[in-house]
Parts: structure tokens; sequence; C-alpha cells
């Protein structure tokens, strides 16, 4: 299991709440060898790696369960966007009767309600993916200092579950954000996403934090997997 860690200085005067999810989308592409032609992006969003992609391709299928992003994702005779979850086992049904050569999914898989699930229906394409999830350790000082329980899987879960089913190489990023203050860092929490829109602390607890919480920065933590 390589480690390795990244710092990003996080601006006061901001456009762009998804600046790790972005991060994460370069250090993906970076590991494509081969550029493929017939690409399947699972949990695509607003199409920030449709968007990324630096080179020609035939056929681009984005994939996700919310239709508000899919109505932001780009469209064009090249791209199709498809409103489904990759928790039903229909979509990849629909999925297996086309024809790709390579996998994306990035900054979505952790939201999986079955992981290895998922990881075996990726398998079952046979053709070579980049998956990257985010672990339990993202907001670890934030869920320790508030006593929260992470829903996210940990780096060695998601390693145990994956080489069930991958010959693959498996990275761990951290990611430290830094900000100018708590309440633009807790801003950042409530527009960018990365929670899983999830409100389990009352205002009174929320307080608490905001005035607790010991750090400037705030902690991510992303495992990469890339076929070999």
């Amino acid at each position: 299991m390589k480690i390795s860690s990244e710092f990003s200085k996080y601006a006061l005067e901001y456009n762009n709440y998804n600046v790790i999810q972005n991060s994460v989308i370069e250090r993906i592409l970076s590991k494509v060898g081969r550029k493929p032609k017939r690409i399947l992006d699972l949990g695509c969003g607003s199409g920030t790696l449709c968007k990324t992609i630096d080179w020609e391709y035939e056929h681009f299928s984005g994939v996700d369960f919310a239709q508000g992003m899919l109505d932001l994702h780009p469209k064009s005779s090249k791209i199709e966007c498809l409103y489904g979850d990759f928790n039903d086992d229909r979509l990849f049904e629909r999925l297996f009767k086309e024809k790709y050569d390579f996998i994306f999914s990035s900054s979505a898989l952790q939201w999986a309600d079955d992981l290895e699930k998922v990881f075996f229906n990726i398998k079952q394409f046979n053709i070579p993916f980049a998956l990257a999830i985010f672990t339990s350790n993202t907001f670890k000082t934030i869920n320790q200092t508030a006593s929260i329980n992470s829903i996210l899987k940990s780096a060695d879960e998601v390693h145990e579950l994956q080489k069930k089913y991958f010959n693959a190489e498996f990275e761990v990023v951290e990611y430290k954000l830094e900000f100018e203050s708590t309440r633009d860092m807790f801003r950042y929490i409530k527009r960018s996403g990365v929670s899983g829109a999830r409100k389990i602390l009352s205002y009174k607890e929320s307080k608490e934090l905001l005035n607790n919480y010991p750090l400037n920065y705030l902690e991510f933590e992303v495992v990469f997997i890339y076929s070999r």
C-alpha cells in the first residue's frame, strides 16, 4: 500500500467548492497510460472528469443518480448522460450491453450501499479502471472532536475488499486543505458535498465544534485503485 500526501491552500475568495475533488480527478487522469476511446464514468456528477479529459475519445457515458447534476453535465454527440444508481444491479445489466474500454469513478463510490457488490460488477467488464474513494479518515479530527463515527470505510477495509476482485495498484493519499477561519472551513463542508449532506449535530453541538476545532485545515484521505 503506497501512501503519499498533498497540501493545498484554500483561498478566502473562491468560486469552486470542489477543490479536493478536482485534485483527485487530476491525479486519476495522470495515471492513465493509453488514452481510452470509450469511457464509462460512474458517479459523474456535473461532469468535471469529462471536462478535464484532454484527449479525443469516441464515446463518453456519465452515470449519476442526481438528475440535477446530469443537467449540468457537458452534452454532445459523443457524450451520453445516464440517470442511474450504481447500487442497482439493473444499471449494470444495462451497461454490460454497451462497449467500453475504460471505467472511471472519482469521489463517488464511498457512498455505495454495498461496495463489494459494486467492485464485483466493475470486475465483470474485464477492462482497465481508475477509482478514487474517500475514506473514514476524511474529516478525522472533526469526527474525533465531535465524537462522530464516520459512515465511510477505512482505507484498510477498502484495500481488503478490492483485493478480492482486482489485481490493482492501491495508493492512499492524504490531503490537507487550509482555511482562513473555522467559519470558512465549515461553510466549505456544507457546500462541497464531501460530507454526504449529513446533518447529525444540533445547533449547540455545531457551535461547540466551531469553537473547539483545533486545526486551521481539513483532513481528507482518498484511496486510488488503478488496474495493472
